[in-house]
Parts: C-alpha cells; sequence; structure tokens
C-alpha cells in the first residue's frame, strides 16, 4: 500500500517537473510571438509598423499612459522614465544601418534581442557606446560584405532581431521625443 502512494507522488513529481520545464522553456518565446504580431499588426495605435522600421512611442502616451488610447501598444511598469522605440527587423535580404544622434550626456539604450532563443546579443547607448552619435551595420548570420567607414558592425545570429531603444526623459519630454525620433532605421545600399 505504502509502494502504491509513493509511486503517485513520483509520477505527480514527474509530470510537475515536466510542465514547469515546458512553461520556462516555451513561456518567454509564446510571448515574443504576441510582441511580434502586437508589433508588427496593432503597433502604437497608429496601424501596424513595417518591418525594418523604428517607431517611437507618441508624447501623448507617454505623458498620460492611463489615459492613453486602449488601442496602443503600451509598456507598463516600473520604467516610466524613458521614451520607447520599438522595431521588428527581418535581415534576410541585408544588412540595416542603424543611425544613432548625438545625445549630448543623456541617458540611452538600443537593445539587440534575439527572439529564437530571448536573449539580448547586443547593446548600444551611454554606458557601453558612449553619446556621441554613430551608425551601426546589423547583419544576419554568415553576411560578407563591406562595412562603410566609420560605422561600426553588429553580427546578429538569427535574421529576425527585435531592437528596443530607450531614452532618458529628465522633464523634457519634446526634446528627448525629438532625440528617439532621430534614431533611424535604413537598408545597406
Amino acid at each position: 500500500m505504502e509502494h502504491v502512494r509513493y509511486e503517485h507522488l513520483l509520477i505527480f513529481g514527474s509530470f510537475m517537473v515536466a510542465a514547469w520545464f515546458i512553461v520556462i522553456y516555451f513561456l518567454p518565446r509564446m510571448l515574443l510571438i504576441v510582441f511580434k504580431r502586437a508589433i508588427l499588426i496593432k503597433g502604437f495605435g497608429d496601424g501596424p509598423i513595417p518591418i525594418n522600421t523604428l517607431y517611437t512611442q507618441p508624447q501623448a502616451s507617454f505623458a498620460d499612459p492611463l489615459h492613453a488610447s486602449s488601442s496602443r501598444l503600451m509598456t507598463t511598469g516600473v520604467n516610466r522614465d524613458t521614451l520607447i522605440t520599438i522595431g521588428w527587423l527581418d535581415l534576410s535580404k541585408g544588412p540595416q544601418i542603424l543611425h544613432v544622434p548625438d545625445m549630448a550626456g543623456r541617458y540611452y539604450s538600443v537593445q539587440f534581442t534575439d527572439p529564437s532563443k530571448n536573449t539580448n546579443f547586443a547593446y548600444i547607448g551611454k554606458r557601453t557606446t558612449g553619446t556621441e552619435a554613430g551608425d551601426y551595420l546589423i547583419s544576419g548570420p554568415g553576411w560578407k560584405g563591406e562595412v562603410p567607414q566609420g560605422t561600426s558592425k553588429i553580427s546578429a545570429s538569427n535574421n529576425a532581431v527585435l531592437v528596443i531603444c530607450r531614452v532618458l526623459v529628465d522633464n523634457d519630454l519634446p526634446i528627448a521625443h525629438g532625440l528617439a525620433k532621430q534614431i533611424q532605421l535604413s537598408p545597406l545600399t
């Protein structure tokens, strides 16, 4: 009798370990799929955000997030001091050039995420590259070509890349928004 009881506990425990593994392994990937769909189809409420373009959070939704339209893609939580600029890259047709303006000492960051592994593989920003203007070539796996002079190369292990830019708002929303809008993507010509 006692043997049967432990057998059920062993089966239940094995099932729980397997369930937790599935949740831990697949949940982040499922959330990224939902996030990609939200970006590419819904956007910030102004319509879809096309592949290989960046879209900056509107000033109104930053200034008054509680009264922003519910149709907008919003990032909420404790990070309410930075404007968000977001985009989804497809590098299968070639690299993209990311231009960052001179931030004049202001905190900013550009995060590059590989959605297939849910890992960040590169950062540009005040802490890593400084605040001067810069151009960065983002290339997919196996790309071989000339990197333009004065441009730094960032190699992605996947052709799909999620880009999230943050620009600090320090009681100067119009200035910060203007700087965030200057973070631009263009194809390598």
